[in-house]
C-alpha cells in the first residue's frame, strides 16, 4: 500500500497536527515540506490562527478567468511569476508566501511527484534540517562556553575575595596571639619583680633584726644610682613618653614621610600607605638595627615594635 504525503511526513518525525495543517494548506508533499521548514520555529496556535485568517481574507466574489468551450481546468498558474500548481491550496500558500495575487486556471495537468522525486525532496529537506541543527548546535556550544567563562570569572572573583578576607583574619589572629604572648611575658616579669622585691624586703628585715640583737646600726639599703656621664644630664624623653612617631617610608615610587600615633598597628600603616601612594606593602625592612617586619608583625603597634620616636623603613 502506497504511503500518503501525510504518512511520509509523519514518518520523518514531524508533528501530526503540523503535518495535517501543512497538507491541507499546500495540497502536496513539496509545498508541505517547504511550509514545514519555513514555519518550524512558530508555535502551532499561531499557525492555526494565521491559516484561519488567510481563509477569511479570501475574496468570495473573485472569479477565475473563464475557460474556453470544451476545456477543463487541471491546474492553476501564477500570472506574476508563471509558477504552476496542482491545487488551490498550493496556489494560496504560494500567494501568502510571495505576495502574488494574480492566478489563472490552466488546462495543463501537472504530474504528481514520482517516488524518486519524493525521495530526493525528502533527502534535500533532511540535509537542510541537519545543517540547521548543526548551526544551532554550534551556537549552543558558543553560548555554553560564554556562560562557562562568565561563571569561572565570577567564581574566581569570589574566591579572591574569600582569600583576601581569610588573609586579613589570619593577620588579625596572629596579631592577637602576639599581643597575648607579650602580655603573658609582661605578667611573668611583673610577678618575678614582685617576688624579687619581697625577697629583698625579707632579707633587709632579717638583717635589721640581727643588727638589733647584736647592738649594731641597721644596714643602709643600697639604691642603684644612674651612672654619671661627662656630657651632663640627658634631656631626651624615654620612648614611653612619646605619643607619636615619625616614619620615613622608602618605596619604589619615592619616599613618604608621615607621623602616626604610637598605638597604630603596622597593618594600619600599610593601609594608609596604599591609600596615599597606591603601593601595596607586604613587609617592612629596618636597616639599623637590621629587622624585617612581615605580615605576622602587622598586628603589633609601632610602640611594641620599637619604632618610636622615629624610624626609617624600606617598603617591600
Amino acid at each position: 500500500m502506497a504511503s500518503t504525503d501525510y504518512d511520509v511526513l509523519v514518518d520523518m518525525g514531524f508533528d501530526k497536527e503540523r503535518v495535517a495543517l501543512a497538507v491541507k494548506k499546500t495540497g502536496g508533499l513539496q509545498g508541505a515540506l517547504e511550509w514545514l521548514e519555513e514555519t518550524q520555529d512558530k508555535p502551532l496556535e499561531e499557525l492555526v490562527g494565521s491559516s484561519a485568517t488567510v481563509l477569511e481574507e479570501d475574496d468570495p466574489n473573485a472569479e477565475p478567468p473563464a475557460l474556453k468551450i470544451g476545456e477543463e481546468a487541471h491546474s492553476l498558474v501564477c500570472a506574476d511569476c508563471g509558477k504552476k500548481f496542482r491545487s488551490e491550496a498550493q496556489a494560496s500558500f504560494h500567494g501568502a508566501k510571495s505576495g502574488h495575487l494574480n492566478f489563472e486556471e490552466s488546462t495543463e495537468e501537472i504530474a504528481p511527484l514520482t517516488e524518486e522525486e519524493k525521495k530526493a525532496k525528502l533527502a534535500e529537506l533532511r540535509e537542510k534540517l541537519a545543517a540547521k541543527r548543526s548551526t544551532m548546535s554550534d551556537q549552543d556550544k558558543i553560548d555554553k562556553k560564554k556562560n562557562e567563562d562568565i561563571r569561572k570569572k565570577s567564581t574566581k572573583e569570589t574566591q579572591d575575595i574569600k582569600e583576601d578576607l581569610q588573609k586579613k583574619e589570619q593577620i588579625k589572629e596572629a596579631a592577637a596571639k602576639r599581643r597575648e604572648k607579650l602580655a603573658e611575658v609582661a605578667a611573668k616579669e611583673k610577678i618575678r619583680a614582685k617576688i624579687a622585691a619581697d625577697k629583698e624586703e625579707r632579707r633587709l628585715k632579717a638583717e635589721k633584726e640581727k643588727a638589733a640583737r647584736d647592738g649594731r646600726a641597721p644596714p643602709v639599703p643600697v639604691v642603684d644610682s644612674p651612672v654619671a656621664t661627662t656630657s651632663g644630664p640627658v634631656s631626651s624623653k624615654p620612648a614611653s613618653a612619646y605619643t607619636e612617631t615619625r616614619l620615613r617610608l622608602q618605596t619604589t615610587n619615592g619616599n613618604v614621610q608621615k607621623s602616626f600615633p604610637v598605638d597604630t598597628t603596622l597593618f594600619e600603616v600599610a593601609a594608609a600607605l596604599g591609600v596615599e601612594s597606591g603601593f601595596e606593602a607586604h613587609s617592612f625592612v629596618q636597616n639599623y638595627p637590621k629587622k624585617i617586619f612581615d605580615q605576622i608583625d602587622f598586628g603589633q603597634t609601632l610602640k611594641e615594635l620599637g619604632l618610636v620616636p622615629s624610624a626609617s623603613l624600606i617598603v617591600r
